[in-house]
């Protein structure tokens, strides 16, 4: 048993314990009921639930959400259309999220997947002082992707 103030007041019935929280005109609330025997203290458990709400809220408003943003690629992507997606690429890393490059192929370009690689080993080329291979290429279906992720 807990008092008001912090102060410890030892092992004591359950009735006893809501007699106590009744003179105070507080809440009698189980702080750890798994424990044997059971911790209870006495607190305005409206004041207890608003400050768990409020620890809460701030831990929410500390954390990072991490997105992933894409980056759709062809084949035949021209150098100066490749390094205006490198650009948008940066932008997103400097950011912090994550990027998934998208190598995608259509109709007869399907036959020279192998010799597409080399676009997205660029691309990781390119952006390597600013971002690691979170995951390599790989062929999915009619796509060639990669993961990139912000160097720490």
């Amino acid at each position: 048993m807990i008092g008001e103030n912090g102060e410890q007041l030892g092992i004591m019935s359950a009735k006893e314990a809501y007699k106590l929280a009744k003179d105070a005109e507080l809440d009698l609330v189980k702080i750890a009921p798994t424990a044997k025997p059971p911790v209870c203290k006495i607190i305005d458990y409206g004041k207890y639930k608003y400050e768990m709400a409020r620890k809460e809220k701030d831990a929410r408003k500390k954390q990072k959400t991490i997105e992933v943003k894409e980056v759709r690629l062809s084949p035949n992507i021209d150098t100066n259309d490749l390094k205006t997606k490198m650009g948008a690429a940066r932008k997103f890393l400097e950011k912090g999220d994550k990027v998934k490059v998208t190598l995608r192929f259509r109709g007869r370009e399907m036959a020279h997947m192998s010799k597409s690689k080399y676009i997205l080993d660029d691309f990781a080329e390119e952006l390597s002082d600013i971002a690691t291979i979170d995951k390599p290429s790989k062929v999915e279906g009619r796509t060639m992707v990669m993961f990139l992720t912000a160097k720490r």
